[in-house]
């Protein structure tokens, strides 16, 4: 650096006299230019995070987490909530968590880890496009959340060859949930065709949100089922702004609610009257530290998406709410690193809140503001 800036010094006219001092000047500007975007190229994706000055027990709670991840991950690349149970959806959130703190399938801490979760998801795509198990009885939650997972890589992938079985798998991906969307413009826990047209909201939200993360990357995705979906979650909300379990009742549900108003996000919703009004409904009844919401269920499926929401506002909400809900997430954390709460398993909490811990790092494509 020292020798190329003599080299620059002494090429052209030496400044004399009141010159001097603006020509310093200049040099020691474009010698700051020149060190600056040598810095932005060089510098690891990881010191993003450490820029914004997110606080440091929040980065280490989330590197906890995700080590405690990469040593659950199993031999064959997949991870599985209690009893063995829902392998496809487990793998694809913390494989999405683990992209958060920076790392791809070639690059970073936890490439590896990452690089054998994708492999393991790849091989769970049928010729139908269904990624996941046929004879899963919930199989829409996995299929939704690769999605997601597999589109942020897939952005990503620098090999010609993966990339085209990645986009081979979207691409049937995508054509398998829409053939699977009911008469109603909804999702259920199975096809349209396999659960007799049945629907519900939290199952709607993930395929949402994983059919929008696949065009964001690039995937045809008709634009029909994404407004028939939207219609679908207008349909199911209550005069009061929560969105019902489904379209034939049930009663409005915070974390539904808070996942419909992270999906309308997604599909470029943000201004119209009716997700204003679930938003409203959302500060009364997922707002962390409220009196009236200390009980309902599915709290981190709530702020997993809700967290999303806030962020993608941000300013002093994001702030506020995030100091809240991460104080809350921290404390609970276990010595090696995992989050024991829920009957579905510590991988599941886990990559989840270790998702909200790291929305600031604002790597993925998908929950960028």
């Amino acid at each position: 650096m020292t020798d190329h800036s003599a080299r620059f010094s002494r090429t052209g006219p030496q400044p004399t006299g009141s010159q001097q001092g603006g020509g310093l000047h200049s040099l020691r500007a474009g010698k700051f230019a020149l060190v600056l975007a040598i810095v932005v190229l060089v510098c690891p994706r990881t010191t993003f995070a450490e820029a914004k000055q997110i606080d440091p027990k929040v980065l280490q709670s989330a590197s906890r987490a995700l080590d405690y991840l990469a040593r659950e991950q199993r031999r064959q690349g997949y991870w599985e909530a209690n009893h063995g149970q829902y392998r496809v959806a487990m793998t694809a959130l913390s494989g999405t968590a683990l992209c958060c703190e920076g790392s791809t399938t070639t690059r970073g801490k936890y490439a590896r880890n990452i690089r054998r979760a994708v492999d393991y998801l790849l091989e769970m795509s049928r010729s139908n496009g269904l990624i996941g198990y046929e004879n899963d009885y919930h199989y829409t939650y996995g299929h939704g959340f690769s999605m997601l997972f597999l589109s942020q890589v897939y952005g990503e992938e620098e090999d010609v060859e993966r990339r085209e079985q990645l986009r081979r798998v979207l691409t049937n991906a995508v054509k398998f949930s829409v053939a699977a969307q009911t008469s109603r413009g909804g999702w259920g826990y199975v096809s349209a065709k396999d659960g007799n047209d049945f629907d519900e909201g939290s199952t709607c939200i993930t395929q949402v949100q994983g059919l929008r993360a696949c065009r964001n990357a690039g995937i045809p995705v008709p634009e029909e089922a994404i407004e028939r979906a939207k219609k679908y979650i207008q349909d199911c909300t209550t005069p009061e702004g929560g969105v019902q379990y489904s379209i034939r009742g049930g009663g409005a549900r915070p974390a539904i609610t808070a996942a419909a108003c992270a999906s309308l996000f997604n599909a470029g919703d943000y201004q119209s009257d009716h997700l204003k009004k679930m938003l409203d409904f959302c500060e009364k009844n997922v707002w962390p530290g409220g009196a009236q919401n200390q009980y309902f269920g599915h709290w981190h499926y709530a702020h997993l998406y809700y967290a999303q929401v806030m962020y993608r506002k941000g300013g002093t909400e994001w702030g506020k709410y995030f100091d809240f809900l991460s104080r809350d997430i921290l404390r609970k954390q276990s010595a090696n690193g995992a989050w024991k709460e829920g009957h579905i398993g510590p991988v599941y909490v886990t990559a989840i809140n270790a998702t909200i811990l790291q929305l600031d790092n604002g790597y993925l494509p998908i929950y960028q503001r």
